[in-house]
């Protein structure tokens, strides 16, 4: 069962909502991938013992790991940390997550600065590459558990947008966006 993805309609209703455009304009792994999100999917039932996370674990160097429970009961100010997540933002460091239980939404930035919303569910593991321009939420179910992967100590300081200087930015753009001849502005 592959992630599904889509081009994001510009509608300012409910973040939670799928957001997809009319018609949908559907996303491929391979488009995914020219903008450096990476992606498996695999057994979220038996994740303590899982031969292939650990592989990848260990070939990417994510040494450290962390569960998190995101939902109304579990979160302090649920609603004040969804609209943080949902803050347009790039990471010094790649983002990984691996969803357990539940679902969510990952938005990425394309090459031409249109939005993009990943649906992560149960079994999907996300990375997506430091500098690139993203936000999270929930889905209307409210509820996920995700698995946070880190080399080394974990760090999650975000930048919000613009952040156009930002030496994981500044890489970001050469290594996915220069090879087609389009840059990303900020706004």
């Amino acid at each position: 069962m592959a992630i599904e993805a889509w081009f994001m309609d510009e509608s300012g209703e409910d973040q939670r909502l799928p957001h997809k455009r009319d018609p949908p304009e559907h996303v491929s792994l391979e488009h995914l991938a020219d903008l450096g999100v990476v992606y498996w999917h695999l057994n979220p039932e038996n994740y303590e013992n899982d031969e292939e996370l650990k592989k990848i674990r260990d070939s990417r160097g994510y040494s450290y790991m962390d569960l998190l429970d995101l939902c109304p009961e579990k979160v302090e100010n649920y609603e004040q940390k969804l609209k943080n997540f949902y803050t347009e933002h790039i990471h010094g460091d790649e983002e990984i997550r691996y969803c357990l239980e539940g679902s969510g939404y990952f938005d990425v930035r394309d090459k031409d600065d249109r939005w993009i919303r990943i649906w992560i569910k149960a079994g999907d593991l996300i990375v997506l590459p430091a500098g690139i321009y993203h936000r999270f939420t929930l889905d209307t179910s409210n509820y996920v558990k995700l698995m946070r992967l880190f080399v080394g100590e974990p760090v999650w300081t975000a930048f919000n947008r613009p952040q156009e200087d930002h030496p994981a930015r500044k890489e970001y753009v050469k290594n996915f966006t220069e090879k087609v001849g389009v840059l990303l502005e900020a706004h």
